[in-house]
């Protein structure tokens, strides 16, 4: 494992969250970083960072990234992710919003409206050391994973989904 890049990602991971505290923005890890706080301790080398933001808060985050230094990266429609990169760290946000219901929902794009695991943002925070940061619950990360496949035939499963499940799983069923 590259520990510089993750003591990097870990830093991004902090000045991003302080970031958006100040400026009223919630945000959830999400991926293998939401699974690594919610285990208390880096696992695996990551390629990227996720997080869920509200669809409301697009812009706000959008202007509050690009003055923090990130610079956006073309890809999924804007409605549904936002993709930075800074000093060469890619971190992209899934933008979410509540159905009439109250159910977290796909903010935008082809499969918007379609309803996310329940208790997605229900989690208690994570940590990793000194810092905490909101994450997406356990089931939430498990169910996600098992079923990625099938939402979203072009991305097939990895065996680091599979290692990530166990790895949750096994928490789990002592807690």
């Amino acid at each position: 494992m590259n520990r510089q890049r993750a003591e990097r990602q870990l830093t991004l991971i902090d000045q991003t969250l302080t970031a958006a505290r100040r400026h009223g923005v919630p945000l959830w890890l999400r991926g293998g970083w939401a699974m690594d706080f919610f285990l208390g301790e880096v696992t695996r080398e990551h390629e990227d960072i996720d997080w869920f933001a509200r669809a409301e808060d697009a812009a706000d985050l959008a202007g509050m990234l690009v003055r923090l230094g990130h610079t956006p990266v073309p890809g999924p429609p804007p409605g549904l992710q936002l993709d930075f990169v800074k000093d060469g760290l890619d971190s992209s946000f899934t933008l979410v919003e509540r159905d009439a219901a109250g159910r977290v929902v796909v903010a935008g794009g082809p499969w918007a409206g379609t309803p996310w695991p329940d208790g997605l943002l229900d989690a208690e925070p994570g940590r990793i050391g000194g810092l905490e940061a909101p994450i997406v619950s356990a089931p939430a990360q498990i169910e996600i994973k098992r079923m990625m496949p099938g939402w979203d035939p072009s991305r097939p499963r990895r065996a680091k989904d599979i290692e990530d499940v166990a790895r949750l799983e096994a928490v789990l069923r002592r807690t």
